[in-house]
């Protein structure tokens, strides 16, 4: 894992995570927390599976794993996963969903037996979000959202996905406890994202392709997590020719958090 104090206006620190690899050869980066960065605003785990073909009879299996007094966030940009809960939930989720799961239960997550038979893709992220004091014995709730509840933005080579909190004027339906801003920003073709200082905290991790600040020189590739200065303004930008994948996450800080 490399990191770097970054010296270019409005980035705070640029970190290159750890490539983690799991069951079946499944690639999963561990985006937070880091050893130099534990949180960005409410999130205190953030994960990228993927870029991931699976061959026929193979797939992802994720074992039950617990979010105590967490809300766990998953969204997919290729692929299919069932999400099952010890409270007899299940959910398919596919590209452009979402789905919420606050604390209470368990969670597991494998690809359906027609996926597994056929072989398939997969990429997203899974985002834990640390709950404040006041909500942290709040009830279990497994709520599911589809693409076409999620609002976003398309103009110019921009594509704007609000996953969860407010930004950009965009309100998510995903029932969030504190400041938070989760979305998903593709460029294409010298698209330009200018991103503005809302949130205190926030941070850009580019997921597919590579991504530029207006500006400045030189690009940051996939696997890179951007820290940004707080109060700063920045402008994104795709090299010609390449699209660029990003997650923009953040929010208010969250120091009442127990998981902080």
């Amino acid at each position: 894992m490399t990191d770097q104090q970054s010296s270019i206006a409005g980035i705070d620190t640029v970190i290159l995570p750890m490539a983690l690899r799991r069951t079946d050869g499944f690639k999963v980066r561990r985006v937070l927390p880091l050893l130099n960065r534990r949180t960005v605003g409410p999130f205190i785990q953030f994960y990228h599976f993927g870029p991931e073909e699976f061959d026929a009879g193979q797939g992802f299996d994720m074992r039950p794993h617990t979010h105590d007094g967490l809300a766990a966030l998953t969204y997919l940009v290729d692929g299919e996963i069932i999400l099952r809960n010890t409270l007899g939930r299940m959910q398919t989720i596919l590209p452009g969903e979402v789905n919420w799961m606050t604390t209470g239960s368990e969670m597991a997550q494998r690809p359906s037996t027609e996926f597994r038979a056929s072989g398939s893709n997969l990429l997203g992220v899974q985002a834990c979000v640390a709950l404040p004091l006041q909500h942290e014995d709040v009830a279990s709730e497994f709520a599911h959202f589809a693409s076409s509840e999620i609002p976003r933005i398309c103009a110019d080579g921009v594509e704007f996905t609000l996953i969860a909190g407010t930004s950009d004027g965009l309100i998510s339906p995903v029932r969030v406890f504190s400041e938070t801003i989760l979305a998903e920003i593709v460029l294409t073709g010298s698209a330009r994202y200018q991103l503005k200082p809302e949130h205190r905290d926030r941070a850009i991790y580019v997921i597919a392709g590579e991504v530029g600040v207006v500006g400045q020189s030189g690009t940051f590739g996939e696997g890179a997590l951007i820290v940004l200065t707080p109060g700063i303004e920045i402008v994104l930008q795709a090299p010609a020719f390449h699209a660029a994948r990003l997650m923009l996450f953040g929010g208010g800080p969250l120091a009442d958090a127990p998981h902080v």
